[in-house]
């Protein structure tokens, strides 16, 4: 590595494969291309289904699938104190130096950073999310926040608009919070030779979850509207979630079974041929940080249609994606702007200026240069520490500084129960990292130990 300082990087969160998704696919990418900077990248994350224990992926990165189970939405049973154990036994045997928690809606992201603070690691925050400030669960969710990055080293946002919504919900100082967006496996999502482009028929595809935050309600007035317009308009609808059933009344009211074809879940190593099948994309988000399915999308020749809503503005250039408000009135407009220049889009070109603009390698190296600077914040007490937390309010800073030292004192009672050094290291591993793989190869690829 040269001059450059080798980091020995722990990534915490409760989303990662096999469940798909952006975060997931966000870590993944960036912990292989990190794995080939010369760094140690390690992933902890909890038990999916039988999937549990110490497996490994691609270039030998290691991922610990603790015993912990899924409560709600993918999320481990928050225990404030239940992951401290194992959490201590994963850094020494790994000999951790950094530990960078991703997603603020990840109960074991939370519990991880607290831990490492303790323990005195420095650590690194990713939010991917946007949230709101006026109803009960975004109140509580931003004091959660709050507490988590009060001693946090530094954060990253995939966006402007994200960095500016996490710096008003956590109190953060703006100088600590950097922006380094997602990219795009380019190599993995690719258009078609030949697209599919006949004056006959325009594919419009949505891949997305079909919740209400991903504007699913939004695509049950669209779809209808944009079908009366344009005969030769098909959907091609990827993706499941509760508010599937809407969109199968919504195609058996209206008598579209047979122009919006409806795919349920797919794999990530399928999305590509869903892209491709089509001619535009359309995401109806009501909030977003970043949304990498666009850049999927672009990268693989669609014509982007989105909500202008989040850091969305921010990813593509105006030529390549029509933004409209999220209101299904406007939602059809943009639809119609997208069918008349589709024409004029140029598949190929699309794909080699996404690639320009958005590069794995590129980001690893972006988030090399934060974990530099968190290795230089200074390290600090207790006494120290319980001052930041005493800041986040009157009642809550008394609540969080009473957490931090019960965190404290169970630790030290690890350390006299179970010496540091009675904790068998494990070796690393030593990989032939080709510079020319790309960061999504083989995802699906694991072993078991």
């Amino acid at each position: 590595m040269g001059d450059r300082e080798r980091h020995r990087i722990l990534m915490v969160c409760d989303f990662f494969y096999p469940n798909f998704g952006g975060v997931e696919s966000h870590i993944y990418c960036l912990s292989q291309c990190l794995l080939k900077l010369g760094h140690k990248v390690v992933v902890l994350t909890h038990a999916y289904g039988n999937r549990s224990g110490v497996r490994y992926m691609t270039h030998g990165l290691r991922v610990y699938y603790i015993p912990w189970r899924p409560f709600l939405m993918q999320n481990a049973l928050p225990t404030f104190y239940g992951t401290l154990p194992i959490m201590r036994t994963i850094l020494v045997r790994e000999k951790i130096t950094l530990v960078h928690g991703h997603s603020a809606f990840s109960t074991l992201c939370h519990e991880a950073l607290m831990h490492a603070r303790t323990m005195g690691y420095k650590v690194v925050f990713t939010d991917h999310s946007l949230y709101g400030f006026a109803d009960v669960g975004s109140i509580h969710m931003n004091k959660v926040l709050q507490f988590t990055l009060a001693d946090v080293s530094q954060a990253i946002c995939v966006s402007h608009t994200s960095k500016e919504n996490t710096v008003l919900r956590s109190g953060l100082p703006p100088e600590k919070v950097y922006v380094v967006p997602n990219a795009v496996d380019t190599a993995m999502f690719t258009p078609a030779p030949e697209i599919p482009r006949s004056n006959d028929e325009i594919v419009i595809v949505v891949v997305s979850r079909l919740v209400y935050r991903k504007g699913a309600d939004l695509l049950v007035e669209v779809i209808p509207e944009v079908c009366r317009l344009y005969p030769h308009v098909r959907f091609v609808v990827g993706g499941d979630g509760p508010k599937r059933v809407r969109l199968e009344e919504m195609r058996e009211k209206h008598f579209l079974q047979d122009r919006v074809e409806m795919l349920g879940a797919i794999p990530h190593s399928r999305v590509r041929s869903v892209l491709i099948s089509g001619h535009i994309f359309l995401n109806s988000s009501l909030t977003e940080a970043f949304c990498i399915a666009i850049l999927e999308a672009a990268s693989c020749g669609l014509l982007t249609v989105s909500t202008r809503v989040g850091g969305v503005p921010e990813v593509l250039p105006d030529d390549m994606v029509v933004l409209a408000e999220p209101d299904p009135v406007d939602l059809v407009r943009a639809i119609k702007k997208a069918i008349t220049i589709l024409p004029t889009i140029d598949p190929q070109d699309m794909h080699k200026r996404v690639k320009k603009l958005y590069d794995w390698h590129d980001v690893a190296r972006r988030t090399e240069i934060v974990y530099d600077r968190a290795m230089k914040c200074p390290n600090q007490n207790l006494l120290e520490r319980l001052g930041r937390y005493l800041s986040c309010g009157s009642w809550a800073g008394k609540l969080f500084c009473l957490v931090m030292i019960i965190d404290f004192l169970l630790f030290c009672l690890l350390q006299l129960v179970q010496p540091a050094n009675d904790i068998e290291e494990v070796p690393d591993m030593v990989m032939a990292l080709g510079e020319g793989s790309s960061a999504g190869d083989d995802i699906p690829g694991q072993s078991s130990r």
